[in-house]
């Protein structure tokens, strides 16, 4: 019998976005890769599933890792080289992640931070709960000229049942990123319909891997042969390639 409700196809490849955003690559400094191995390792697999260009975001965090530019940037030095000698064809740059605590305000006064093309900060928050002075960091972001984009928001739970704090984030000029790890499960149930949610109301700008580790790598695989993923996304816009180049 004629099927008049073809499946959808599997995404196959993540050559649709050219671009990840977002992930921890730069060995020993965050709690992604540990050393330069597992480093080139992940990069040859995001390579391999369809990436051409990476922007790696290494953590920024007050207590736990206290990175700054000068280090982040001489990691990514070393990177480039290892990724030279061992013959994979990408492209690597470095941005950050900051969370915003107690430490982001001074850096946000006082340093010049790292960003994703287009003057856009990658910010993140607690999961237990969002800043006090989340409003205020926005606002202090784009009076100093930076565009600030939310790390997966679907992650922060506590928005759930007040879906409406999402729009206001999204009116007071703040861009999305959505994990692809989210979309697998591998953050709970609660997480992935919260994503699916957040992709439905078209609020999702950016689709990032996060990937810290091999099993992130291969839930990542994994994901590009869910017609269940592939059906969330399809239909829908992504700016990754808009971050290719400056």
């Amino acid at each position: 019998m004629f099927n008049l409700f073809k499946k959808t196809a599997p995404l196959g490849n993540f050559a649709f976005l050219n671009t990840d955003m977002h992930s921890h690559l730069l060995p020993g400094i965050d709690d992604g890769a540990k050393d330069m191995d597992e480093s080139l390792e992940l990069i040859s697999k995001l390579s391999a599933m369809g990436y051409k260009h990476l922007i790696t975001t290494p953590h920024i965090m007050a207590d736990l890792y206290p990175n700054t530019p000068a280090i982040i940037t001489e990691k990514l030095k070393e990177v480039r080289k290892a990724i030279s000698n061992a013959g994979i064809d990408i492209t690597l740059n470095a941005a950050a992640e900051y969370l915003m605590d107690e430490g982001f305000e001074p850096l946000l006064e006082e340093g010049e931070l790292l960003t994703l093309p287009g003057k856009r900060v990658l910010v993140e928050m607690s999961f237990i709960s969002a800043p006090p002075k989340l409003e205020q960091y926005l606002f202090r972001l784009q009076t100093k000229g930076y565009r600030p984009l939310l790390a997966h928001p679907e992650r922060y739970l506590f928005f759930r049942d007040d879906f409406n704090r999402y729009s206001e984030l999204k009116e007071r000029g703040c861009e999305f990123q959505l994990n692809l790890l989210s979309l697998t499960g591998y953050y709970g149930k609660p997480t992935r319909e919260n994503a699916v949610a957040l992709l439905k109301a078209d609020m999702i700008d950016y689709l990032g891997t996060d990937l810290h580790h091999e099993r992130h790598a291969e839930m990542l695989s994994g994901a590009l042969e869910d017609r269940g993923i592939a059906k969330a996304l399809k239909g829908k816009t992504f700016k990754n390639q808009l971050l290719t180049s400056d």
